[in-house]
């Protein structure tokens, strides 16, 4: 249904919803859609650094609890 949409018919979309949402409001609209993927990309970012410091902390600590009182 949408594989024989062309670049008219994207033009024609655009202008429509430009008539109907104004600028102003796709504006600001787009300005939340770009917040919202920094805030995606920061948790991404954040639960990548946890879990690298899970596996270092998990790394360090590999002797077993019976030879930790050998040594």
């Amino acid at each position: 249904m949408l594989n024989n949409i062309g670049p008219m018919g994207l033009l024609l979309i655009a202008v429509v919803v430009l008539v109907l949402f104004g600028r102003g409001k796709i504006s600001s609209l787009m300005g939340e859609v770009g917040k919202g993927i920094t805030s995606f990309k920061k948790g991404i970012n954040e639960g990548t650094k946890e879990l690298e410091d899970d596996i270092a902390e998990d790394a360090k600590n590999v002797t077993p609890e019976t030879d930790k009182d050998k040594a």
